[in-house]
């Protein structure tokens, strides 16, 4: 029988609250819950597959470096390290994030199958967009794709 991810996750709470450890067990507590909003969000309640746990983990993740941006902005480093470190938490749930090259080559081929079928300029980017986004799903951060795929239709 194969584990999902939410009971990975469950089973890695109970590990760190055995632990005692207290910011892995709080980021996890947060992020279980958050899971379980998306799950009775809507009119029925529904068992989110891995695919969906991740994107919710994803958005979780993001909230984190977004709140210690603004943290550090802000002057409040020590709130900031803490989002980072939950952040941290988070990251090793996720899919391993594609490097630049990796996102460039792909952008790349997606802008070549755009122009095939008629896009052109920079009005291609919503054309080229669909292309891309399928192959990166939580492989990249929406805004880098995007920015990549500007980057590369203005030459």
């Amino acid at each position: 029988m194969t584990t999902t991810l939410k009971s990975k996750l469950k089973d890695d709470l109970n590990v760190a609250i055995k632990a005692r450890d207290e910011l892995r067990s709080a980021t996890l507590r947060m992020t279980l819950a958050a899971i379980t909003n998306e799950e009775v969000a809507g009119k029925q309640k529904r068992e989110l597959s891995d695919d969906e746990v991740l994107k919710v983990i994803a958005k979780e993740a993001k909230k984190r470096r977004e709140a210690a941006e603004a943290f550090t902005q802000g002057g409040r480093t020590e709130s900031a390290d803490r989002e980072k470190a939950e952040g941290e938490v988070l990251a090793g749930y996720l899919p391993k994030q594609l490097g630049d090259e990796e996102l460039a080559a792909i952008v790349s081929a997606a802008v070549e199958e755009a122009q095939a079928a008629g896009a052109e300029g920079p009005r291609a980017m919503g054309a080229v967009m669909k292309i891309v986004n399928p192959k990166v799903a939580g492989l990249a951060e929406g805004g880098r794709v995007a920015a990549a795929v500007k980057k590369r239709l203005q030459g």
